[in-house]
């Protein structure tokens, strides 16, 4: 959801609710107004529900997704800290390009490469940067 839509992420959901227990360890997680996005996952594990779940309570809640690990969006005073990588190995590139759909990477594929290739996260969206691949379908629904 766009930074136009802030305050309004539980629109994307009409009609659904978040149980309790959800609710209670989000708003435990949260900080400075905001749930970091390695801390929705964390929040995901421990309650054994996928990503797009607590993404949408995150929604529900109205709360903001801050600190995206790939370094999309969610950072002060800039929103975005990723930059492109120097270089790319020619294997790390074959891999990003192999898990393309339509163009793009999406988070997902971001995430499973990095942990392939033992990479920091972010050291693949640096990648994608440096090789012009927009990163797609954040797993927790913010973009």
């Amino acid at each position: 959801m766009a930074r136009k839509d802030k305050g309004h992420f539980a629109a994307k959901h009409p009609g659904e609710s978040v149980k309790k227990e959800v609710a209670e360890l989000l708003k435990k997680k949260k900080t400075d107004g905001a749930m970091a996005c390695p801390l929705a996952f964390q929040a995901a594990d421990e309650l054994n529900l996928t990503p797009a779940e607590i993404g949408r309570a995150i929604d529900l809640l109205e709360i903001p997704i801050s600190k995206c690990q790939l370094g999309l969006f969610g950072f002060t005073p800039v929103s975005r800290i990723i930059q492109p990588a120097e270089s790319v190995p020619e294997d790390l590139e074959a891999a990003i390009r192999k898990a393309l759909t339509d163009g793009r990477l999406s988070c997902a594929d971001a995430f499973r490469i990095a942990g392939e290739f033992k990479l920091a996260k972010i050291r693949v969206s640096s990648a994608c940067e440096k090789l012009k691949i927009k990163i797609s379908a954040c797993q927790l629904g913010a973009f």
